[in-house]
């Protein structure tokens, strides 16, 4: 896996607080001998924007589930129960960010494994995976070509603008995969 990186200050700090939790139960995971997690969604495109787009919740991709919710219950995590809680998630007491397992593999397997980076929150010693910010945008654009999303071409213009050495060529042949071939890195340049 290549491409260490440290996230600096500059996100919201229940944002930062979250993605230091999220790092010390992925940690938990691998000290277990096991795959860490990978962060994908909204909070990924929050970490690769800098919070120029913000979220309300981690998604989360893994093979083993029930390690993970193990992981998460031992830090501090829960599951609302009642009317009109979220039934599929696990909330931080304090957080207010909800976190959930949205699928085994990120975008139906169709990235490269070698593109997901580690990722160090600052303030921590543990790490997490997210996908790249080339996957990143490219799933933006494939929710924007289904017509789900309208507001997800503005999220790939953003994380495009503020990743200029995002590898082109890789992005190109994601945003045609995602969109079925209708959208291309020319529809997001400014």
């Amino acid at each position: 896996m290549s491409g260490r990186r440290d996230v600096n200050s500059g996100y919201r700090p229940e944002f930062v607080a979250a993605l230091q939790l999220f790092a010390r139960v992925s940690e938990a995971m691998h000290l277990r001998g096991l795959q860490r997690p990978i962060l994908v969604g909204g909070a990924a495109a929050e970490l690769w924007s800098l919070s120029a787009v913000t979220t309300g919740d981690f998604d989360i991709c893994t093979t083993r589930q029930p390690e993970l919710e193990e992981e998460m219950e031992r830090a501090g995590l829960v599951r609302p129960r009642g009317a009109g809680a979220m039934l599929k998630g696990w909330v931080h007491p304090e957080l207010r960010l909800g976190f959930e397992v949205v699928a085994e593999v990120p975008m139906d397997g169709n990235i490269e494994p070698a593109r997901l980076r580690l990722i160090r929150p600052v303030g921590e010693t543990a790490l997490f995976r997210v996908i790249s910010v080339e996957d990143l945008i490219a799933d933006r654009m494939g929710q924007y070509a289904s017509r789900s999303a309208p507001d997800r071409i503005d999220q790939a213009r953003i994380l495009l603008s503020l990743h200029p050495d995002a590898d082109l060529d890789y992005l190109e042949r994601r945003i045609r995969e995602e969109s079925m071939g209708d959208y291309g890195v020319e529809d997001i340049i400014d």
